[in-house]
Order: C-alpha cells, then sequence, then structure tokens
C-alpha cells in the first residue's frame, strides 16, 4: 500500500509544479454586440497590474459563415482561453484566423490559447511584426507583462502570427471581406487597421483609443494623423479602439483632433526656438478635453518630444 501511495505522490508532483508554473485563469468579459456579426470585449483601461491580470485590450469576435475570426486575442494564454470561452458562448463555429493588429503584446500574446484549441489556424499580421518577433521582441513582452501582473500571465510564451499582409489586401473568410490598412509608421511601425467590409466596421488597433492616450514608441504623431484620415474614407459605420469603448466616426475625429494640435503646436513652437520641455505647457493647456484620459501627462510630453525631433529632421533634411 505505501509503494501505490509514493507511486501516486510521485505521479502528481509534476502536476502540481506545472500547476504552480501557470497563472489564474482570466474572468469572462462580456460580449458587445457591435453588428449581428461582430461582438467586441472590451477591456479594461488601467495598465496591466495583478487586478487585471494584464488584460487590457478589445478582443474582437467576428461571425462568419466559414467560422470565427478573432482580433487581437490579448495579451495572455489566460486571456486567449477567457476569448475562446466567450466566444463559445456565442457560437459552436471554430476559429478560423485570427488578425494581431500590431506588435504589442498586450494585444496578441493570446495567440497561444487560440493555437492550441486550433493548432491549423492562420494568424495575419504585417510583416514588420513577424520580424520583429522572430528577433526577440515577444519574449521581452512574455517577461514584461509577467513582471507587471506580478506572476498572473504565467505560463504564457510566445505564439506569433505565421501570415504577412499589408495595405490593400484583402483575405475572404466564408462570405466576409477583411481588408487591410497600413499607412506607414503611426502607434508603431507595424500597424494594421482591419475592415470588416460587408459589415461597415473597422479595427483601429491603437491607433485610435478612447479614454486612454497611447503610446507613440518607434512610430509618428504625423503618420497616426495620417492613419486617421486615411480610415475615415472608408466610410465605415463602426469603429473598435485598441482600448476604450467602441463608436463611430467620432471616436476616430477625436484621436486625430489630439494628433492634429501636438504635431501642429510643436511645429509652431519649434520655430519660435521653444525646447521641447517648454513647449508641453501650451500644448497641454490646448488639449484640456483629453486631460480626464489615462496617461495623458505621461504620454503628451514624450508624444511632444518624439514630434519635436521629427520636425527638425524634417527642417535640416537628416
Amino acid at each position: 500500500m505505501k509503494f501505490i501511495l509514493c507511486c501516486l505522490v510521485c505521479c502528481l508532483l509534476p502536476v502540481a509544479a506545472l500547476a504552480e508554473d501557470r497563472g489564474p485563469p482570466v474572468p469572462d468579459y462580456p460580449a458587445d454586440r457591435i453588428t449581428d456579426r461582430i461582438y467586441v470585449i472590451h477591456g479594461p483601461l488601467e495598465l496591466p497590474d495583478p487586478e487585471n491580470q494584464g488584460f487590457m485590450n478589445n478582443p474582437g469576435i467576428v461571425l462568419t459563415d466559414a467560422g470565427v475570426v478573432i482580433i487581437d486575442p490579448g495579451s495572455s494564454v489566460q486571456t486567449g482561453e477567457m476569448v475562446l470561452r466567450v466566444t463559445a458562448s456565442l457560437t459552436n463555429l471554430p476559429v478560423v484566423a485570427v488578425f494581431n493588429t500590431h506588435l504589442h503584446g498586450d494585444h496578441w500574446l493570446g495567440n497561444q490559447a487560440i493555437r492550441a484549441a486550433y493548432p491549423d489556424v492562420p494568424i495575419y499580421s504585417h510583416p514588420i511584426m513577424l520580424d520583429m518577433i522572430a528577433t526577440g521582441e515577444g519574449k521581452l513582452w512574455v517577461t514584461m507583462m509577467e513582471q507587471l501582473t506580478h506572476g498572473k500571465t504565467r505560463g504564457t510564451e510566445v505564439v506569433g502570427p505565421n501570415r504577412p499582409v499589408d495595405n490593400g489586401d484583402e483575405i475572404r473568410i466564408g462570405d466576409t471581406t477583411f481588408r487591410i490598412h497600413h499607412y506607414g509608421p503611426a502607434h508603431t511601425t507595424s500597424d494594421l487597421m482591419i475592415e470588416v467590409v460587408e459589415q461597415h466596421t473597422v479595427f483601429l488597433g491603437d491607433n485610435v483609443t478612447n479614454g486612454r492616450i497611447p503610446r507613440i514608441d518607434g512610430g509618428s504623431v504625423a503618420g497616426a494623423a495620417k492613419s486617421c484620415r486615411e480610415i475615415l474614407k472608408t466610410g465605415a459605420q463602426h469603429y473598435i479602439p485598441g482600448h476604450g469603448r467602441s463608436g463611430d466616426a467620432r471616436l476616430v475625429r477625436t484621436m486625430l483632433s489630439y494628433y492634429d494640435t501636438v504635431y501642429r503646436n510643436v511645429k509652431t513652437l519649434y520655430d519660435q526656438g521653444l525646447s521641447d520641455f517648454e513647449m508641453k505647457a501650451p500644448i497641454r493647456a490646448q488639449l484640456q478635453a483629453f486631460a480626464g484620459w489615462k496617461d495623458f501627462d505621461t504620454q503628451l510630453g514624450k508624444h511632444i518630444s518624439y514630434t519635436y525631433l521629427q520636425v527638425e529632421s524634417e527642417k535640416f533634411g537628416f
């Protein structure tokens, strides 16, 4: 009997160790209906922390007659599993494709869960994203998410996209057309905006957010403004931001007003000889409508500095 008990303990030890090496499940969030074919799980606006377990983006669920398409399945394997559970509550159709809008791991590390459930699912992204993950960017995001959440995303591994798409490409999945928009550096260098043509809906990635000022690290404020102008030409009825509540074209125009105000004022104040540090107060005064948005003060200073360098480069042809 003792021998049998010892054998059972030895068998259970690896399972217990495995459980300890994995963060807890992310609780299910509601799926908000955008159209009769599109749902969005609107995540918290806060940065990744132990409370939200790293979940903060807006995963999209698009129903086609060939199956489900997931857009940005989230920040961890646990978030991806939550997205799959919520999807299963809406339909019994399989997941047949995934789109990743850009490089930041809070949007795509959930790929792991989708691929585990559907090993052959294609995952689409911009070629720059594929290249950067291949050179180690994904591992940095896995580590950062685990640190920010105090281990709640533990067990997440890098499962990157495997199908490159670029501006103007159209992917037909069943009865639904996914049209790709990319207009150069914006929020990052790898941003896709995904138009679901028949549903008159655009997934904007982090080129547009609502209630949170986005990072522009490695991107361009002027480029983000260009992306906003171009995507408005689609005439879509529904716009899904990377963070915050979805809305209509007013959501895009609001973000565009932020970008234009920063760029226009940096250019004017540069010509007046002000440093980027000196510019913040007068530009901030013109952006009071955004003062209540999360990360406003932190990101505004960075956006002014990045734009200052861009204006300087344009002026002297660097």
